[in-house]
């Protein structure tokens, strides 16, 4: 099988049985969406949104965060990972976009980026999500998922794996595609012992392959 015809079968079962994949990360507009992202950083979804809302009712905008002081802000996520930073992040963050967007948060790439505790993850991910800019967010669970099937070849950074997936998949598919991967490796693909007993397109699956063929030499 080539690469991009393990491409077109793997994306042809996500299209057909994942039509409406999205977020689980619980939210309401742009700006309470950055800040889930931006906690969601080697932290699962499911902690995120266990501390949001409180957080979301004691910092509504933009300037009640940015007038907050990180140790406040701290008492409210300090059950996830990295609280520390991500405390200084979010009053950080809001700042900025208090001083140079006008209190909101920006619909393109570059200007997420330049937002304290904003890497390319993150605003892929807003940028897809909010304002609906193709993009493909590559998270942990993307850069397994997708060096595990045979998306890639043996990536080395999420770069390196964002460059592959967006040469090989279409452009109109590139957010959801963010979305079939992550939670393909969340429930099904994965880190210790992916479920290749469920998986339906193990088929397709460069691991699951290799996987059969050491079990018929043994």
């Amino acid at each position: 099988m080539t690469k991009q015809e393990r491409y077109n079968k793997v994306i042809e079962w996500f299209r057909n049985n994942r039509p409406a994949a999205e977020t689980e990360l619980n939210y309401s507009g742009p700006f309470q969406l950055l800040i889930s992202v931006i906690l969601s950083a080697q932290c699962t979804d499911k902690r995120v949104n266990l501390v949001t809302p409180p957080l979301f009712k004691a910092y509504p905008t933009p300037e009640v965060l940015a007038a907050a002081s990180p140790e406040a802000v701290f008492e409210y996520i300090k059950s996830i990972s990295y609280p520390n930073s991500k405390s200084k992040y979010l009053v950080k963050m809001a700042q900025m976009l208090i001083a140079e967007y006008n209190g909101r948060v920006p619909d393109n790439v570059n200007d997420l980026m330049r937002l304290p505790g904003v890497g390319k993850k993150t605003a892929n991910v807003i940028a897809s999500v909010i304002f609906y800019i193709p993009a493909l967010a590559v998270d942990t669970h993307v850069f397994r998922v997708s060096n595990r099937i045979g998306l890639t070849n043996n990536a080395k950074t999420t770069l390196e794996t964002e460059k592959t997936l967006t040469k090989y998949i279409p452009k109109s598919l590139w957010s959801i595609a963010h979305h079939w991967l992550i939670l393909h490796g969340r429930y099904i693909c994965m880190a210790r012992k992916p479920r290749c007993e469920i998986c339906n397109i193990r088929d397709y699956c460069k691991y699951h392959t290799k996987k059969i063929r050491l079990s018929q030499k043994t």
